[in-house]
């Protein structure tokens, strides 16, 4: 079956360029309708221009679509209400919500300003917050959203030079997971990208036949089958140059330390036992850890009882 957008209506931030703008094209030419979200930037997130995201708009509308245009800063939640008032006055509804945006502002974490930790902060993880928040209640209300944070291999596994990127990019999988749950009841399913694309972004880091490569067309394949009918939940894709892949955080079984014995010379000692990788798995909450050391406990008290029965 052939994935279809039709009927459904999109806002994809950080669409004027790169992979925001492949996203856009895509989910129009499969009969969405599109908001197409850029400041226009710089980018290391200086500057504005509403140009590249006009231009993505007449790219859509030339082959018969149907797009808007809109140049909220997404760090700015007021801007973002009103880009989202523009989607439901011209719509009526938002079904789809491809979260985008993004700077650089990379150093060494010795020679990074807070000022660049905090901006690469705000317009990844508060930019995240804002344009979902603003189309939650709308969602929870149709009993329908899909949502796609973009997540980065710099979050899951660090890069030198990206404290601030890597830190932003983590966050918003916390995010993730627990809007999941917040979200099942109202049919909205929540997930992640995590791309390696030559875009805009990278340019300037690869050589260019590397950068040919690594098309965000390649990456927007994937993108798509996370906000269709059928998209998964909880699902952090990876995608570039044609490789696709799964990530996902996973947890060990683990070991009980009784009273006496929790003390860290212990610990250390049981560190085969604690980082034995057989049946570890990915936990459905935060919850359910605490639920396993639970009945860890439980199991040890119950075996003590029955050593002394």
């Amino acid at each position: 079956m052939p994935i279809s957008f039709e009927g459904k209506v999109a806002i994809v931030t950080g669409a004027g360029n790169g992979l925001g703008r492949s996203h856009a094209l895509a989910l129009a030419a499969r009969g969405a309708k599109v908001l197409v979200n850029d400041l226009g930037g710089a980018r290391d997130g200086s500057g504005a221009s509403s140009q590249a995201s006009e231009d993505v708009v007449g790219l859509i509308t030339e082959n018969g679509g149907e797009a808007i245009s809109h140049s909220a800063n997404v760090a700015n939640f007021d801007e973002v209400q009103d880009m989202v008032n523009q989607a439901m006055k011209k719509w009526g509804r938002i079904d789809i919500l491809i979260n985008n945006a993004g700077i650089l502002r990379d150093k060494s974490f010795a020679k990074m300003s807070l000022d660049d930790f905090k901006l690469v902060m705000d317009v990844h993880v508060m930019g995240s917050v804002n344009c979902t928040k603003a189309v939650w209640d709308i969602m929870r209300e149709q009993n329908y959203g899909r949502i796609v944070m973009t997540t980065s291999s710099s979050g899951l596994y660090g890069n030198f030079g990206q404290a601030n990127y890597g830190a932003a990019k983590m966050a918003v999988l916390g995010l993730m997971n627990t809007l999941v749950l917040e979200g099942a009841k109202n049919n909205i399913r929540v997930n992640a990208l995590a791309p390696t694309a030559g875009t805009r972004m990278t340019e300037d880091l690869m050589p260019a036949e590397i950068v040919q490569a690594f098309a965000p067309e390649a990456v927007t394949a994937g993108l798509l089958t996370l906000c269709d009918d059928d998209a998964p939940n909880r699902f952090i894709l990876c995608a570039g140059a044609g490789g696709y892949s799964s990530a996902s955080i996973i947890e060990t079984e683990g070991c009980f330390l009784e009273g006496q014995n929790q003390n860290p010379e212990t610990v250390r000692e049981q560190w085969p036992e604690l980082t034995n990788q057989t049946g570890q798995v990915a936990l459905a909450s935060g919850a359910k850890q605490g639920e396993k050391f639970v009945l860890k406990a439980m199991a040890f008290m119950k075996s003590q009882q029955n050593s002394h029965a």
